[in-house]
């Protein structure tokens, strides 16, 4: 619809008069008690015909809104509109009455027939009213990296579309030491008549910790690539929760792990280079020599770990250091160790 400028002067106040109690906030129309009717319908170049749904970006609802055909009454105001984002039904009722007072030669098809106004806003989101409070907070010494815990419940607000769509937060109270804080915000900001909220609440310390970027089965190798950083409130950190990145980069998911999910120490061990019962290329060094021999792995190790190893060739039992995958090193103490374990 488009918006008009209505004179706003005696004979407008009258002409809502007889319909102050249609419904401003939703809801059926209220029966609503009828102007003096015409001795007849006037005239008209065209059916009037009901629109079934229509919306409006005013505070009025007009004549020529609710009927195609209105005729020369069409910017006559009927009706208050419902407050930004909501919306009113007009029954058949409510509406053949205002069709004989205009003058509009039409009927209800039926009792159950209606119209339905819906009015255009702006939506101003929680995430918009938190990020105004936590910016004045600031300015009254609160710590930059905080997160902000409301004592009450917060939902969009919706503004009519004609206004400017901002938050403005007014007589703030912060005490730095309990971390409280109480606030007062006007949407839109400095506008009187506009919607005032106040909020409670407090403030908690907030920590950047790494998690999964994405599925992370049991057993793979967690890349740096695997993994993304958020903020979560330190007092939900763990004592046990991984928290940096050398941490948990190269090391194998010991579940399967969910993006964003919290990793702790018993999720994720080092890799396993070594299976029990699998072949193990073993370096002997002695000095600047060095040879290598072909082994059995009697146990698992991880990268570091010392590992039981049994000589293909000699059957001779020694322990090793994984030093890669499928790979031991052995440091001799002699010449002739090294040519036992060759």
């Amino acid at each position: 619809m488009t918006a008009r400028n209505p004179i706003f002067a005696a004979s407008l106040a009258l002409a809502l008069v007889p319909f102050a109690a249609a419904p401003a906030f939703g809801g059926a129309a209220k029966e609503a008690a009828a102007p003096k009717l015409t001795e007849a319908p006037a005239e008209s170049q065209g059916t009037p015909m009901l629109r079934d749904a229509i919306t409006i970006d005013g505070k009025l609802v007009y004549l020529g809104d609710l009927f195609i055909n209105a005729g020369p009454k069409a910017d006559t105001p009927v009706a208050y509109a419902p407050r930004p984002g909501e919306r009113a039904v007009f029954d058949a009722r409510w509406l053949y009455r205002v069709a004989r007072a205009y003058g509009l030669n039409w009927r209800p098809l039926s009792v159950r027939q209606e119209t339905v106004v819906e009015r255009v806003s702006q939506v101003i989101e929680r995430t918009e009213i938190e990020d105004a409070v936590l910016a004045a907070l600031y300015e009254r010494g609160a710590e930059p990296d905080s997160e902000l815990e409301l004592s009450m419940q917060l939902s969009r607000v919706h503004v009519a579309s004609d206004v400017r769509a901002n938050v403005g937060v007014d007589d703030v109270t912060y005490d730095p030491r309990t971390r409280r804080f109480a606030a007062v915000v006007s949407i839109p900001a400095g506008d009187p008549a506009g919607e005032k909220l106040r909020l409670t609440g407090r403030l908690h310390n907030v920590v950047k910790i790494p998690v999964p970027a994405r599925i992370v089965n049991r057993g793979d190798i967690i890349g740096e690539r695997d993994v993304k950083w958020i903020r979560i409130r330190a007092d939900r950190v763990l004592p046990d929760t991984i928290t940096t990145l050398d941490d948990l980069k190269g090391m194998a998911a010991k579940r399967g792990l969910r993006p964003d999910d919290l990793v702790r120490t018993a999720d994720i061990e080092r890799p396993i280079l070594v299976e029990r019962g699998s072949l193990v290329t073993v370096s002997l060094q002695y000095g600047p020599m060095a040879l290598t021999a072909q082994g059995k792995a009697l146990e698992s190790g991880a990268m570091g770990d010392t590992v039981r190893i049994v000589n293909s060739r000699s059957k001779k039992v020694f322990e090793g250091e994984v030093s890669g995958p499928g790979r031991a090193t052995v440091q001799v103490v002699s010449a002739r160790e090294l040519a036992q374990n060759k």
